[in-house]
């Protein structure tokens, strides 16, 4: 299985909606030629940024097929799967491939908190109902469990799991991930879920980062995974820390609106959050305009 094409930047998307929550398609093809202008490496559809927990499954899918059809193959789709049960998941994986992308993200089951058993169970389960590469998905943080570094060792003996986004936070836990997987006979992937861990995750040996602000300022984040390739690493750490301000403002409001607000402010038609999330107050919405006006952000398309 071919899975060189997993590395770099890949925004989770954001979803721009309508007063009905559905997809607003112009705009939702706006964004892809924004992060694409910006130098992206892929594109995760359906990620907690691009809120597929407030979307039904015909817009889900409405969404990825608009994204797909828009990147049009210069950069690999990934689609993310963030059900509770095997059974949906399995659903979704096996309408994957329909839906041309190129690769699936899955979340651990948030909410129930399995045990490392049954989330084994239920990831190696999802795996095998398709052909395409998988990449698990840890965030502890927002869920009642998450990825152990011995949960995924074994998982990585599975032979579509090729990698994971690791959300934690932890970079000791990402450390582990990547020594704990680096000799299985095959180039399993640690790509970094955290905006301000991107260099340090790199600089372990991982691969890329799924990255919400790399649909705010795609080249900044970009600039800090190609320094890092190119060997400037001065480079790359300075962009990480011009990065650092302008992604921790995204607790000032409920998560994920700050990330729709930036677009927002950009000038992207966003429409709402989807409810019960509304957009960030007037003041909130100063503060990260003056995040966007340091940086020198700018709609690129």
């Amino acid at each position: 299985m071919d899975t060189s094409f997993i590395k770099g930047v890949i925004p989770p998307i954001v979803t721009p909606t309508d007063a009905q929550e559905r997809v607003n398609e112009p705009v939702q093809r706006e964004i892809v030629e924004h992060i694409i202008t910006g130098g992206i490496h892929g594109i995760l559809a359906m990620g907690s940024n691009g809120e597929f927990y407030g979307l039904d499954p015909e817009q889900q899918e409405r969404a990825t097929r608009i994204i797909v059809d828009q990147a049009a193959g210069r950069v690999p789709v990934y689609f993310g799967i963030g059900n509770i049960t095997t059974r949906e998941c399995v659903a979704w994986a096996k309408k994957a491939a329909a839906m041309k992308v190129d690769a699936i993200s899955v979340l651990h089951p948030m909410f129930i908190g399995p045990n490392d058993d049954e989330m084994y169970r239920h990831f190696k389960t999802v795996a095998e109902a398709t052909d395409l590469p998988v990449l698990l998905y840890n965030n502890p943080d927002r869920m009642r469990c998450g990825i152990s570094a011995g949960l995924l060792e074994r998982l990585s003996e599975i032979p579509n799991i090729v990698g994971v986004k690791e959300s934690s936070g932890d970079m000791t836990l990402t450390a582990e991930f990547i020594r704990r997987t680096r000799n299985k006979g095959k180039d399993f992937k640690v790509i970094a879920g955290r905006d301000i861990l991107i260099l340090s995750t790199l600089a372990y040996g991982g691969v890329g980062t799924v990255a919400s602000s790399a649909n705010i300022v795609p080249e900044l984040v970009v600039s800090i995974y190609d320094k890092f390739m190119a060997g400037d690493l001065a480079g790359a750490l300075e962009a990480q820390y011009q990065l650092a301000p302008m992604r921790m403002a995204y607790g000032l409001s409920s998560f994920p609106v700050v990330t729709k607000d930036y677009m927002r402010l950009l000038g992207f038609d966003m429409g709402e959050p989807i409810l019960p999330n509304t957009r960030s107050t007037p003041a909130v919405l100063a503060a990260l305009q003056q995040h966007l006006d340091n940086l020198g952000a700018r709609k690129l398309v």
